[in-house]
């Protein structure tokens, strides 16, 4: 029997396109667009304002200066998202960790360097072109212990309790299964393991609705969970400390938030979400070698 496209499947094509063109752009040095700008936006340089020290909001200047100095000006370029992650997850020398929609790899690459060489850092992302940008981005810096994913991070390409953090930067609003995100976020992390993910998150007086005026799925805006729906979301998964605080607006009633919360030491890992056919599951790098 054929499988019919469904609304998510429209939605999920809708964000590849947008963060394909991106990439494309970037690759081509024009900049790229995602979270923050309108569907209409076009991509267009100058269409939408990027973050300032004084309107803090989305792209590469939520980062400090000497990160983006250290890193190649398309992982800086192709930085998206609504904050830095890698500043809120107290990385540790020796962790394994993973980025879900990793982009152009800024998160990525700057995840290698905390962990170090006896570290790894994963990133998954479903965009061949953001994984081609990516690629090259972790080839130009010479990181060595950094490896590139394809696949949906409702869906996460690698066995259970093999990750010590979860990072995302502005990416999770942008998925139509939130549940089985945080359930594979779950099934990947050791015990202990923790999250640590800057995301647009709505005050919890706005509504579904509410969100949908606000701005288009591809924007990060419709998509957007409530403080109080994420809080449940990732309790609901497993995870215990959960913590949703905001940090800065980035539109009416809606904020960049930093989300944590842990996986319990005693807790078990089982498989949520169901591997698709075709993609197999990846066993965990036994060194530190680029993919």
């Amino acid at each position: 029997m054929i499988r019919q496209p469904t609304d998510r499947d429209a939605l999920r094509e809708q964000v590849r396109a947008r963060y394909a063109d991106a990439a494309t752009k970037v690759t081509r040095g024009q900049g790229g667009c995602g979270c923050g700008q309108p569907a209409d936006c076009g991509c267009g340089d100058g269409c939408c304002g990027a973050a300032t020290a004084e309107e803090p909001g989305f792209g590469a200047e939520l980062y400090a200066t000497l990160d983006r100095e250290q890193l190649p000006d398309t992982a800086v370029l192709a930085s998206l998202g609504c904050g830095n992650p890698t500043a809120v997850a107290e990385l540790r020398e020796g962790e394994t960790v993973l980025d879900l929609g990793s982009g152009g790899g800024i998160d990525v690459l700057l995840s290698a360097r905390r962990v170090g060489p006896t570290g790894k850092a994963y990133g998954l992302d479903m965009t061949e072109e953001m994984l081609a940008l990516a690629r090259a981005n972790a080839a130009e810096a010479g990181a060595t212990n950094v490896e590139f994913l394809e696949g949906q991070i409702e869906s996460i390409p690698l066995p259970a309790e093999t990750v010590d953090v979860v990072i995302s930067n502005c990416v999770v609003n942008l998925s139509t299964d939130k549940p089985a995100v945080f359930a594979e976020s779950f099934r990947v992390l050791r015990p202990g393991g923790r999250i640590g993910i800057t995301d647009v998150v709505a005050e919890d007086q706005l509504s579904p609705e509410d969100r949908a005026e606000r701005g288009a799925w591809v924007g990060c805006i419709a998509g957007a969970l409530s403080k109080g729906e994420y809080e449940a979301g990732l309790a609901a998964a497993g995870f215990d400390h959960v913590s949703v605080a905001f940090t800065h607006q980035v539109g009416d009633r809606l904020h960049s938030a930093i989300v944590n919360a842990t996986k319990p030491t005693g807790a078990d890992s089982v498989t949520t979400a169901t591997t698709p056919v075709g993609r197999t599951m990846l066993p965990l790098a036994s060194d530190s070698s680029c993919c």
